[in-house]
């Protein structure tokens, strides 16, 4: 009897009752090994699956746009449900007025060269860079600050960066390096100062207000302190926003990606090279429009590069049809058009041109003293 009233008196075994946090964090964990395993084999998958089971040789036209399709189609939506779901858990717990406060104001000249800086190491292509684009919106940080990071981000990359330096020389690296990082900067700059926040879809307007107020970080946040949320709430606040967000934007990643796809595969490069390769002051606005659809990522278009300048493109056209291609490809605005009403993607599309067409010329002008 006393052996068993002193086993009840200790109450319940200490693993009948798991710390929530704990299994929240072991859960986390494995579900962050295996994307991670997943997102690392994409690739070798699609090609397994093009060349295996549908008997299409990936150096074809075809093969290689069917390559292209399932490996971006994929990595964008894994991406997007990773980095909506993790920045909308940590926002659920975040003051969002104190972010937008601190990066406001005299502070908010120093976030224009940190996201611009911040998109230079993240080695995304322009439509990967949209999942980034749509958390932090809904971060609350200012949109001025979010399109430096969209705008850097396919830019410039140290994979990039290494290449470049081998193909152009370190001159042309660094100069190439400091356009990509001045665009955003100066992209982000304009956005805010036409308050371009205004623009985008109702559905984001209403994602970026706190998790748990009304009011949109735009506004005034009364003093008050915002209730605590345990882990559970942040989990159930970022899937009910993963899943919002992915359910509108799943299709435009797909439509976006296949006319990708058939662009990457079929579009010929003969074309380019021998209707930009002559040097005339229209040469540079034309690369911009002629990169607009071919979207790639700056690692995948320094090859395509590297020919144009061997077929005699100048330095600054090749680097404008660069940038275009990455920068502001067609699929990427598709996607875009899901998150910004038509206003601002003109806005967005036609400051890129600009900054781009203007970056060739200078560089045509300065190619003789920097080589």
């Amino acid at each position: 009897m006393t052996q068993c009233s002193c086993k009840n008196s200790m109450g319940p075994s200490s693993g009948d009752h798991a710390d929530p946090k704990l299994v929240y964090i072991v859960k986390a964990a494995v579900v962050s090994v295996v994307w991670l395993f997943c997102y690392m084999m994409l690739e070798t998958w699609a090609e397994f699956i093009t060349l295996k089971l549908l008997r299409i040789d990936i150096s074809t036209r075809l093969g290689s746009s069917i390559v292209f399709f399932m490996y971006d189609t994929v990595k964008i939506l894994m991406l997007l449900v990773m980095m909506v779901y993790g920045i909308a858990w940590m926002r659920a717990g975040l003051n969002v007025e104190r972010v937008r406060t601190y990066l406001a104001g005299k502070r908010q000249a120093l976030g224009y060269p940190l996201a611009a800086c911040f998109g230079a190491v993240t080695p995304f292509c322009s439509c990967s860079s949209v999942p980034l684009f749509i958390g932090f919106s809904t971060a609350g940080i200012p949109l001025g600050i979010t399109m430096a990071f969209l705008i850097t981000s396919p830019l410039v990359n140290e994979v990039a960066v290494v290449l470049l330096w081998g193909l152009l020389g370190w001159k042309l690296t660094l100069v190439y390096v400091g356009i990509g990082l001045l665009a955003g900067v100066f992209g982000g700059v304009c956005m805010s100062w036409v308050k371009a926040e205004r623009w985008l879809q109702p559905f984001i307007r209403q994602a970026m207000r706190p998790a748990g107020g009304g009011l949109t970080p735009f506004a005034p946040l009364p003093s008050a302190v915002a209730p605590k949320m345990t882990w559970r709430d942040r989990h159930s606040f970022a899937k009910n926003e993963t899943s919002s967000i992915f359910s509108r934007v799943w299709k435009w990643v797909i439509g976006g990606v296949a006319l990708g796809a058939a662009l990457h595969g079929y579009l010929p490069q003969e074309w380019v090279e021998e209707t930009l390769g002559k040097g005339q002051w229209w040469s540079v606005p034309a690369a911009v429009a002629v990169g607009i659809p071919l979207y790639a990522n700056v690692t995948g278009i320094i090859p395509v590069m590297e020919s144009l300048l061997l077929k005699g493109m100048p330095i600054g056209t090749t680097l404008a049809l660069c940038m275009s291609a990455v920068g502001a490809s067609l699929p990427e605005f598709i996607m875009l058009k899901q998150v910004m009403q038509w206003r601002l993607l003109a806005l967005f599309g036609g400051l890129l041109l600009v900054l781009f067409t203007c970056a060739g010329w200078l560089l045509n002008m300065v190619e003789n003293i920097l080589r």
